[in-house]
């Protein structure tokens, strides 16, 4: 994501040890209503890392009840909103206080490398905390002086109790670009992590419980979305959700929230991001930017450069050297700070991969590395490279989250954005380029939330991310990310 500046790991570590985990609700740690509980997974060698509480609609239920409890009474809506502030700071300094742990645990549950974990993960989790709790006392609202007669003036409330499902790529980050806003409104959250990935969360709701937030503001309650998350998105009582995940997921989770109460909706959804390169690109710089942009995060990225375009002038000496590139990289062990790959996140997603390296051979893509499984334990693939990738072929339709790179030939300007728009995604997009006024160009016709110019997956907390089309509903990070998480009241006053 965006270059941060954190210690990269030196040796390898031991991954950590993890008691059974619970749930968090009204302050309490708890078993799961049912009894039930379980397993999350090592991705890295199949194993069972723990079991964990799971969740249903009975302890949706009762954390739905703690977090209108907690919203309605108690110290949480008493306190300043400066004081929000400085717990959301608290909560961060235990964050920084306890990176080194968080990162473990990061790779643990998602398999993702600790140099990754370490040297992004936690710093913009942090960063995104600390400028949330900036924002916490600067919500404020209009006067509108229609006439004389009258005073009229807005105020930014809190909407009240949002319910939040996170996904498994980036589960700390995530749980921050939630967390922060909502917080820093005066929302009180129930959480539904993802199953795969539930342990940073409860161990950051945790660090929440030891600086100070008070009981039921953050409830966290691990499960499955076709029990807890779906008893979440429809809950009477729930008046938000939150949802960072499948596109085909979202609209599940709309149609619940749309059959309940009609609750607020904000939606981060998937991507098929086009990755533009230009002949007069440097293209030492664009191929650096391409393979990032794809690989990293075993390409478990919704932003992910997906569908990338290069111009039929360098098409063959670009192929050459992200195919020389991507031999070398490090597929292995997470907890190997030399390690560029760790494995996909889950069996599921692993055979989802696999799938789409069938697929792109059946449909005539060239395949010219990868295409394999790493080793006999894990979820581990070769980073995969196909070229002569037509747009009507199934890897350049739907996303596959996973490090599969598709390469597609393109002769001009206005053939790439009619073509880089020819997808119901509508994420992110890039352009490679020393032409500003091309760059400017495409910037403005790709149908994108997010355009980076002559870089990839450069994030801040202060800019704004979400998608167009299918890609989502609403935008997260920045100021614009306060307006998910607030509603507007007018109040006109006789003079």
């Amino acid at each position: 994501m965006a270059a941060a500046v954190a210690e990269h790991p030196r040796a390898k570590i031991a991954p950590p040890k993890v008691a059974q985990q619970k749930l968090l609700i009204d302050g309490k740690w708890l078993d799961a209503a049912s009894g039930k509980s379980f397993e999350t997974i090592n991705p890295a060698n199949g194993e069972v890392i723990c079991r964990v509480a799971e969740g249903d609609k009975a302890d949706i239920d009762l954390a739905v009840k703690a977090a209108r409890k907690a919203f309605e009474s108690g110290p949480w809506p008493k306190m300043t909103p400066s004081e929000r502030g400085r717990l959301i700071n608290k909560l961060a300094d235990a964050i920084e206080r306890h990176k080194d742990e968080l990162a473990a645990l990061e790779s643990l549950d998602n398999g993702k490398p600790i140099a990754d974990a370490s040297t992004a993960d936690l710093p913009l989790t942090i960063a995104c905390y600390r400028y949330y709790a900036g924002w916490a006392d600067k919500i404020y609202g209009q006067t509108i002086p229609f006439s004389p007669e009258f005073f009229c003036y807005t105020r930014h409330e809190p909407i009240g109790v949002v319910g939040q499902i996170i996904p498994w790529n980036f589960p700390l980050l995530m749980q921050a670009w939630k967390w922060g806003p909502a917080l820093a409104c005066g929302n009180t959250v129930v959480l539904k992590p993802a199953e795969q990935t539930p342990l940073t969360a409860l161990r950051v709701a945790q660090l929440a419980q030891e600086v100070g937030f008070p009981n039921g503001v953050i409830n966290v309650v691990p499960g499955y979305g076709p029990t807890a998350g779906a008893a979440l998105s429809g809950h009477m009582d729930v008046d938000k959700i939150a949802f960072t995940g499948e596109t085909g997921t979202g609209k599940i989770v709309m149609t619940a929230a749309a059959n309940s109460n009609l609750k607020r909706v904000s939606l981060e959804l998937g991507g098929k991001s086009p990755n533009v390169v230009f002949a007069d690109a440097d293209l030492d710089a664009a191929i650096e930017g391409a393979y990032f942009g794809l690989f990293f995060n075993q390409g478990q990225c919704c932003c992910a450069g997906s569908r990338l375009f290069v111009e039929e002038k360098i098409y063959d000496a670009f192929v050459d050297k992200m195919v020389a590139k991507a031999k070398s990289r490090k597929v292995g062990d997470p907890f190997d700070p030399t390690t560029e790959q760790g494995p996909q996140v889950s069996q599921e997603q692993f055979d989802r991969v696999m799938g789409y390296i069938d697929a792109g051979q059946r449909d005539g893509a060239r395949m010219l590395l990868g295409g394999q499984r790493v080793g006999s334990r894990g979820y581990f693939i070769q980073p995969t490279i196909f070229s002569d990738v037509k747009d009507e072929m199934t890897i350049a339709r739907e996303e596959i989250f996973g490090p599969v790179m598709s390469i597609l030939k393109f002769k001009d300007v206005d053939e790439v954005i009619a073509r880089g728009n020819r997808t119901f995604y509508g994420l992110a997009a890039a352009v490679w380029t020393r032409d500003i006024s091309k760059a400017i160009r495409l910037s403005n016709a790709l149908r994108a939330g997010t355009v980076w110019v002559n870089c990839f997956d450069v994030f801040d907390a202060s800019a704004p991310f979400g998608g167009f089309k299918m890609s989502g509903i609403g935008r997260e990070l920045g100021q614009y990310a306060l307006q998910l998480y607030t509603e507007v009241k007018t109040v006109t006053v006789k003079t």
